[in-house]
């Protein structure tokens, strides 16, 4: 489905995005594997990724610095002089009630998850263009449809993904680019398993389908919007979430 094609995954060494850079592997991407702090978390991703037969390779980078972000896909356009799939994975939470919030974690949750996603869509622009071609799929989070209490920061910075997806979807449309985005609610990482039990229970008392998503399952719809089979779609947002955004 996707043979040929070269995509780059920020956040891709744990959690989602680690799904994400495999599951694009099995569907035949060369995946690049964006990593800020977790090196030994990306390079075992890339392993299972070359073990399953695939082809990929690490790279560091903090999407908050966008000078980073050009530097790394300059490089990679060099490399191998295309990038078909940009998947905008790479994010952070500093939960806490509005009044509790510092505006340097206001600033450090927006610069990484809303900055993060649009330094690398300038950084990808050009060449985007020039290709007539190409796929953004951005990872927004029910927090960003819904609003979450004590997540004003990130529901904010997510919300904010969703008006750069449809604005940029807008702008690339005519070079048969297309920009859509994969909106996740409950699932199963590192971030929700540390959840209390009760935390837990509560939660999926607020999802019609009455169980927490796993990480395949947000990698598989990012899988078909990065497909041909998603050509005629752009601008969207699309919930998977087990209903809770209904």
């Amino acid at each position: 489905m996707l043979s040929g094609k070269v995509a780059l995954v920020t956040g891709a060494s744990r959690g989602i995005g680690r799904e994400i850079a495999i599951t694009l592997a099995e569907y035949g991407a060369s995946v690049i594997v964006n990593y800020n702090g977790s090196k030994e978390k990306a390079e075992e991703v890339v392993e299972e990724i070359k073990k399953n037969g695939g082809t990929a390779e690490s790279y560091q980078c903090s999407v908050a610095d966008e000078a980073a972000c050009k530097t790394m896909i300059d490089e990679m356009l060099a490399k191998y002089g295309r990038i078909d799939i940009l998947v905008n994975n790479a994010g952070i939470t500093k939960d806490n009630l509005v009044m509790k919030i510092s505006g340097e974690d206001f600033d450090s949750v927006i610069n990484t998850n809303l900055k993060g996603t649009f330094n690398t869509i300038k950084a990808m622009y050009r060449a985007f263009l020039k290709q007539k071609s190409g796929r953004i799929i951005n990872l927004s989070s029910v927090s960003g449809v819904l609003g979450n209490a004590g997540q004003a920061n990130y529901a904010a910075s997510k919300a904010g993904v969703i008006g750069l997806t449809k604005s940029v979807a807008r702008e690339l449309a005519s070079r048969n680019i297309t920009v859509n985005a994969v909106a996740p609610g409950f699932i199963a990482t590192d971030m929700t398993n540390a959840m209390s039990d009760a935390a837990k229970e509560a939660t999926l008392n607020q999802i019609p389908l009455k169980r927490i998503g796993q990480p395949k399952e947000i990698a598989e719809m990012v899988a078909f919007l990065a497909s041909d089979k998603a050509a005629y779609i752009t601008g969207q947002i699309i919930s998977v979430d087990g209903g809770m955004a209904i």
